[in-house]
């Protein structure tokens, strides 16, 4: 079951030559999900093979570096031919403001677009392995996370056990597996309990989009297989950092120390470090024991299952 991310864009509000403005892309199995959408997002999931079978767009705020490539991918999927409908998810209050963007142009889509509304605390997508959930960030202007959760999995089959038992190969073991009790042909019935281990957890993938650090975030991030944080500034700039309601690099490795995250990517990054980012990443380094990358333009992972480690 694999959980994949692709960087798109990485950079400030102003982008370099290196770094496209904010977006990241997160396939899971079938499901195809983009957080935030800068300018020129539909060239760079080209560049990168994303694919185009997005089906919801979570945005963070609508500052132009996180929305202003909407509406040139929508009209890149009209152009590809898109029958399915895309739904497009932004913090409470701005839905008009989104909605005066995307449909702007004279161009409307023979697919439906529809723009929805999250509050903090909102299940934003509730689906049968995982659900993605709104929670507050502070920039300036309104704004949220997301937290894409899956779902507890089935404990571990203990087939060696369930044959000591007396079960059959077949689809007895499948029927315990789903949690049903089987009756062998002496009559002796075997319950699932006594050849399935406990549920296992599933993964958790944090998008902060552009915040001050925060006790939500915290929260929202405990335990996650990934954390993905503004990491706009160094400490050296600690004090625009708040002005503009974004975070430092070793503020963003505090948030995911606190939260025992597995792995953080710090993104989001100042035009002003350029080409070279060590100083970012020496302080998160320092504020965190976990694995710690300065995100780039079409870097790619797998988010592996806690237990898989």
């Amino acid at each position: 079951m694999s959980l994949h991310v692709t960087f798109l864009g990485t950079s400030g509000a102003v982008p370099t030559t290196e770094r496209n403005p904010s977006s990241v892309f997160v396939r899971r199995e079938g499901d195809a999900l983009l957080f935030d959408a800068g300018e020129g997002t539909q060239r760079q999931m080209m560049r990168y093979g994303t694919g185009f079978d997005v089906d919801d767009i979570f945005v963070s705020h609508i500052h132009g570096d996180h929305v202003l490539g909407i509406p040139g991918l929508l009209q890149t999927l009209d152009f590809n031919g898109r029958t399915d409908p895309l739904r497009i998810h932004t913090p409470r209050g701005t839905a008009h403001r989104l909605r005066d963007l995307v449909f702007a142009l004279d161009h409307s889509t023979a697919f439906e677009t529809t723009i929805e509304e999250v509050g903090v605390g909102d299940v934003v997508v509730d689906r049968e392995e995982y659900e993605v959930r709104a929670f507050a960030t502070e920039h300036r202007t309104k704004s949220v996370g997301y937290a894409l959760v899956e779902h507890d999995r089935k404990g571990r089959f203990d087939r060696e056990k369930a044959e000591e038992l007396g079960v059959p190969v077949g689809p007895k073991f499948s029927q315990l597996h789903e949690g049903e009790a089987v009756e062998l042909d002496d009559g002796t019935v075997v319950r699932p309990e006594q050849v399935v281990g406990p549920p296992r957890p599933g993964r958790k993938f944090v998008y902060t989009g552009d915040t001050r650090p925060t006790n939500a975030t915290r929260s929202a991030a405990q335990d996650a297989e990934l954390l993905v944080h503004d990491a706009t500034f160094a400490e050296e700039a600690a004090e625009r950092a708040t002005d503009t309601g974004h975070s430092t690099a070793r503020e963003a490795a505090e948030i995911a120390q606190d939260a025992g995250v597995e792995r953080l990517a710090l993104t989001h990054i100042s035009s002003r470090y350029g080409g070279d980012t060590s100083q970012l990443l020496d302080e998160a380094q320092a504020a965190f024991d976990g694995e710690v990358f300065v995100a780039r333009d079409g870097k790619e992972l797998d988010v592996p299952f806690p237990d898989d480690e």
